[in-house]
């Protein structure tokens, strides 16, 4: 039985930042399908993120950046069908925002009128990022930051390794987080950064931040759904079920 205090209204903005000032932690998961959207809608989960991170942990890719906007919306669709109480968050996927103006605001306004999405999550700061979050904003979508490790930099950055170990670093992503707050995100993604700078970003905003591999000190947490179940290779991820193996013996009784 979960301890996490469930609302009994449906999660917005708003409702994040009510949590942050009361002290309220929140709680995020990856979900990518119906059933497993229904799960985790109906245990309390606060924010179902529809991550690119599906083109590596149900797709079998080796990184985000080949995953589409046909196929971001075919999985926001199941996900969106089945939750009634969390904040369904889509990811942009990397080609679908990186072009043209046009081509961000069109495609977070797929997102949000084809796939029912509450908010969308761009990967940046404002030195890369600034008229096309302020522009999806103006649309009326409501936009989630995400700093540190952006796995679609990959190519850029060289491979998954912890952001902000240099002073030089660490200065930098702070400026990126109080930035994205000025432009008018919501909330902050912050993946893989050592905790004491995640904890300074946190006490440096008045969004949540949501942590990932960013140790205990953001307003929130977010795992990958099948990290957390044992199916990913996450370095930061706590595993909490061996779900492989419980599914593997399954199958053998029923052989």
């Amino acid at each position: 039985m979960s301890t996490h205090t469930k609302s009994t209204s449906g999660v917005t903005p708003p409702t994040l930042r009510r949590m942050k000032e009361q002290g309220q932690k929140i709680v995020s998961l990856t979900a990518y399908d119906f059933p497993t959207a229904t799960i985790i809608d109906d245990c309390g989960i606060d924010v179902i993120i529809v991550g690119d991170s599906m083109s590596m942990a149900v797709m079998g890719r080796h990184d985000t950046l080949s995953l589409s906007i046909d196929e971001m919306l075919h999985h926001l669709k199941l996900v969106t069908r089945a939750t009634s109480r969390a904040l369904v968050v889509a990811d942009m996927p990397f080609s679908s925002y990186r072009g043209t103006m046009d081509d961000a605001i069109d495609n977070a306004l797929r997102l949000v009128t084809e796939g029912s999405a509450g908010a969308v999550k761009v990967e940046g700061g404002p030195e890369t990022m600034a008229e096309k979050i302020e522009a999806i904003i103006e649309a009326g979508i409501p936009v989630m930051g995400h700093i540190g490790l952006m796995p679609q930099d990959i190519l850029s950055l060289g491979g998954f390794r912890v952001q902000g170990k240099s002073a030089e670093d660490r200065e930098r992503i702070m400026k990126m987080a109080v930035g994205l707050e000025q432009l008018g995100c919501f909330s902050l993604i912050v993946e893989c950064v050592p905790p004491r700078l995640a904890a300074e970003l946190t006490a440096a905003v008045n969004i949540p931040t949501i942590g990932i591999g960013a140790g205990p000190h953001c307003d929130g947490q977010v795992l990958v759904f099948h990290d957390m179940l044992g199916w990913g290779k996450s370095r930061f991820s706590k595993t909490y079920a061996d779900l492989p193996k419980i599914i593997a013996d399954a199958v053998d009784a029923f052989i």
